[in-house]
């Protein structure tokens, strides 16, 4: 394919830095702008998530970039769900039945940087800070900006446009503004904010509880959860509704009601947190929302990626996943049509947008499971024996979670399709009692996979009838 287009990238977030140097590595000229300050001179981590969930997806696309070894340094590996009951018992549920599998927490603001610092090394690669895309004249090829320092305007032509600029996407209100073409769109936010907050390091700088696990405190209707970072603190991520229950976000208005709902519903997590009500009125109250639109191209000239074109809820821990392998799928693409960008963006956007609303689906399915399932008998009953599957059958046995965050080989939408007939299967013969651990796992294997054909075959017919 020739490489003599011009390139500009707006955003320099995850996906737009590992796209900028993906495409930089292919020899386009590529020019990356970002609204914010350069992250690796400007501490911007307060209130936001300073690590993410980094499983095979991702790494599939750190590959592809060949910076696999240096990524892992970032890592902390986590086997499973730590889980902690309202009187501080706790017990791990693995991610999977296989020895191998485990999600990682990784630094966002170290990764970003990483990948910054490897595209700016290429000569073929400007990335330009604190520049607000305000527009995008995609008929022209040609984005506004404004210098959020000095408040000058100025505009910016490329043969190809990228909006890798997050769910606020500029590139993709210039698509619904502009209203050239028919263009959809929605956002929708769950009745749940979140809040970060933080377990310090304990005096010597190690951690205060188990290392190598995403925690989890359910608790119905909210939860809080936390990951792991390499300076031995946790972040902590509190999800919880707005407006109802006895404790809300709009009724957690001092410190006194903050630490009593703590104390009541999470003991040991206080104990782990002496700066709590001081960093809850510190850090800002987020929404979370889930954005889906059609098309991310407009005639060869533009493109949306990553949370551009499909921000999800964080409960499958796979936005940044998800983002990543759109750039992997986006790079296989990209020899299919020697120099025909409609096309190959048509495809390509064709191609990855079933497995999109795939992920996007499953994550609120997941925000059901944490902050209630986990905590249920049935539940458990269910990953003992998809666990026990998992580790007697690791080439036939795949749950829900593990073709999701480890069996990348296949899409979004397919893992979700089996792994919700799976999920049908166990649960509806466990409830009436037709499988066990007590059994011969073969036949156990045997009939979840019975069941689960039927449920696939009936979920077939259901969508061919027609009324």
């Amino acid at each position: 394919m020739p490489k003599q287009e011009s390139v500009l990238i707006i955003g320099a977030g995850l996906c737009g830095s590992l796209l900028a140097l993906r495409l930089g590595q292919r020899g386009f000229k590529v020019h990356v702008v970002e609204m914010r300050p350069d992250l690796r001179t400007v501490d911007m981590s307060a209130g936001r998530s300073i690590n993410l969930a980094f499983s095979n997806r991702g790494l599939k696309a750190i590959k592809l970039v060949g910076l696999e070894s240096k990524v892992q340094s970032l890592c902390i590996p986590m086997h499973g769900r730590m889980v902690h009951d309202i009187e501080g018992n706790t017990f791990l549920s693995n991610y999977s039945g296989r020895d191998n599998e485990s999600i990682n927490s990784i630094s966002r603001e170290l990764l970003t940087a990483l990948l910054l610092d490897e595209a700016e090394a290429l000569e073929n690669v400007t990335i330009e800070f604190q520049k607000r895309c305000t527009n995008v004249d995609f008929d022209n090829k040609e984005a506004s900006f404004e210098d959020t320092i000095s408040g000058t305007g100025f505009k910016i032509s490329s043969d190809l446009i990228f909006g890798t600029d997050g769910a606020g996407s500029a590139l993709r209100k210039s698509y619904f503004k502009e209203r050239k073409f028919l263009f959809s769109f929605s956002q929708n936010y769950l009745t749940h904010g979140y809040k970060e907050l933080t377990i310090q390091p304990d005096q010597k700088g190690g951690f205060k509880t188990y290392k190598n696990a995403l925690h989890i405190w359910p608790r119905g209707d909210f939860m809080i959860i936390a990951l792991p970072n390499l300076n031995g603190s946790f972040t902590v991520t509190l999800f919880l509704s707005y407006e109802s229950g006895t404790y809300n976000f709009n009724n957690l208005t001092s410190p006194e009601i903050v630490t009593e709902f703590f104390e009541k519903e999470f003991p040991d997590a206080l104990e782990l947190m002496p700066n709590l009500a001081v960093e809850f009125f510190e850090n800002p109250t987020a929404p979370l929302g889930t954005v889906k639109c059609f098309p991310w191209n407009y005639k060869g000239h533009s493109l949306l990626l990553g949370d551009s074109a499909h921000a999800i809820v964080p409960f499958y821990g796979q936005g940044m996943n998800a983002s990543f392998e759109d750039v992997v799928e986006f790079d296989a693409f990209l020899d299919t049509h020697e120099g025909d960008w409609e096309a190959t963006f048509k495809d390509f956007q064709n191609h990855r947008k079933i497995d999109t609303d795939g992920i996007a689906d499953l994550a609120i399915d997941n925000f059901h499971e944490m902050k209630d399932h986990v905590a249920n008998p049935i539940f458990q009953e269910k990953r003992k024996i998809e666990m026990a599957l998992e580790a007697e059958f690791p080439e036939v046995y795949h749950s829900k979670y593990s073709l999701v965050t480890f069996k990348e080989t296949i899409g979004y939408n397919e893992a979700m399709t089996i792994g919700r007939a799976q999920d049908k299967a166990i649960l509806s013969m466990l409830a009436a009692n037709k499988i066990s651990l007590k059994e011969n796992l073969k036949e156990v294997l045997k009939k979840v996979q019975e069941e689960t054909s039927n449920i696939l075959m009936e979920d077939t017919i259901a969508r061919t009838f027609k009324y």
